[in-house]
């Protein structure tokens, strides 16, 4: 399929025939098991047909359906391992590519939104598309001052699309939930729902790439190109090369997938504390590894390029200081005082009373990277954690059942989730306790601060 099928009778059609399949293939393997195939062998296949005809429709849809795709993809690290492998090509492809858009449809939008001579503003531009997302797809291109340039249009009706997928995903979420244990898949299909208008809004996407561009114009370690032109429906920023993250999953030096793991980090928290903005969209497709600069030396290091700023977090004062806080109160052990931070924000509702050693003992496998000096982020971990919380039988899981999420915490916990499920993709070494006391307010107590301020300025801690 070529275009983004805009019927609603179409798209649902299409997502409605899911848990149909999904159906179908158990009964197909229940079959194939009196036949006298392994419960094994079988429920491999089980799982391959399971994973092609999946992300083949989301691939197709795009919208919403793909939206989801993509956001499922960086928590493949927590599916078990007899389980991952059929489902992990075909997460990869969400992250890069999907069916493009006809040509003529693309020229259409362009002089709808650019006007009639919308040719003369490029020297060069390619009908090919480089990358298919979501809701638009873009192409490269020279932009009449002689700069390479990404144009990003939208797919004609993807507004539409988003909110018809998403409804309809949402009807069988339940059906969903397996692919990721641990993880209700119906907030995050609300979640998505609820920001569609960000998502459509190319205005709003070019100013937080530009707050993002200027803060991080002369930073040595993270790139994110500058906006060259905007209008409903098409945005044109700097193109920017480099290898693709899902590139360095998949076939990285231990050099590049540590750099890029560290960088990640400290973009995560470094990011709210400088622009304000949190980016909210940490799936693999967006961001590239960058080679060292040619004026670099012998000390350069690759770099982290990032793209996409559709999906943000406003967050004037930073990441809220009561993360910091009970990270250092869980930390240090501090059972009470973590269990009535936690009530005070709101994790935990009047009605529940819970035991605050409980909670900590809940908390603390969790955070385990910011524990050490330096972590080395796996799969298996990720697993781990993900069947520890999973399982209904652990205290872990009766315990998270009774804790709440409140609705100014959700993305931020979505992109935290999110990032250390790439972290465990790359299977990087990351001193994540570096960005921690660089960036997150309340992570150190204020005389830790000020002592690691007069290191930075070279002058000895107070009372040394």
């Amino acid at each position: 399929m070529s275009d983004l099928p805009r019927k609603a009778v179409t798209r649902t059609a299409k997502l409605a025939a899911l848990p149909l399949g999904f159906a179908g293939r158990a009964t197909w393997g229940l079959g194939k098991r009196i036949g006298g195939k392994s419960a094994e062998l079988v429920a491999r296949e089980v799982q391959q047909r399971t994973a092609d005809q999946l992300f083949k429709v989301l691939g197709e849809l795009k919208g919403g359906a793909m939206k989801l795709g993509q956001a499922l993809s960086v928590f493949e690290s927590a599916l078990p391992e007899e389980v991952a492998g059929p489902y992990r090509a075909a997460l990869t492809k969400l992250q890069e590519a999907a069916p493009p858009m006809p040509s003529g449809a693309v020229h259409a939008v362009l002089e709808e939104r650019l006007g009639k001579d919308w040719r003369e503003l490029f020297l060069e531009f390619e009908d090919k598309p480089s990358a298919a997302a979501s809701i638009g797809q873009v192409h490269r291109a020279v932009w009449k001052d002689g700069r390479e340039v990404a144009v990003k249009v939208q797919y004609p009706g993807a507004g539409e699309a988003l909110l018809s997928d998403l409804t309809q995903l949402s009807r069988f979420a339940r059906l969903l939930g397996p692919l990721i244990p641990g993880m209700d898949v119906k907030p995050l299909i609300t979640e998505l729902r609820d920001r569609v208008s960000e998502e459509l809004d190319y205005e709003q996407e070019a100013r937080s790439q530009r707050d993002h561009a200027e803060e991080f114009a002369a930073d040595p370690d993270v790139v994110i190109p500058g906006v060259v032109h905007q209008s409903d429906q098409v945005l044109v920023t700097e193109w920017m090369d480099g290898v693709p993250l899902a590139d360095v999953i998949v076939e990285g030096t231990p050099e590049q997938r540590d750099r890029a793991g560290q960088l990640l980090a400290r973009f995560l928290f470094s990011g709210p504390a400088r622009t304000g903005l949190l980016h909210a969209d940490p799936h693999p497709g967006n961001f590239r590894l960058l080679p060292p600069e040619d004026d670099a030396g012998e000390a350069g290091q690759w770099r982290l390029g990032v793209l996409d700023f559709g999906t943000v977090d406003r967050l004037p004062g930073g990441l809220p200081r009561p993360i910091g806080d009970s990270l250092r109160l869980t930390l240090s052990g501090d059972a009470d005082a973590v269990y009535e931070l936690l009530r005070e924000e709101g994790f935990v509702k009047d009605s529940i009373d819970l035991d605050p050693v409980a909670v900590l003992d809940y908390l603390l496998p969790i955070i385990e990277p910011a524990q050490v000096e330096e972590f080395t982020f796996t799969r298996s971990w990720m697993r781990n954690q993900a069947a520890r919380i999973a399982d209904p039988r652990s205290p872990a899981h009766q315990l998270g059942k009774q804790l709440n999420l409140p609705p100014s915490y959700l993305l931020i916990h979505r992109v935290t989730l999110s990032t250390i499920g790439v972290l465990c993709q790359l299977g990087a070494a990351v001193r994540l306790r570096d960005e921690l006391e660089s960036w997150m307010p309340g992570f150190l107590t204020e005389d830790e601060q000020e002592s690691v301020v007069q290191e930075l300025a070279g002058e000895a801690p107070a009372g040394a």
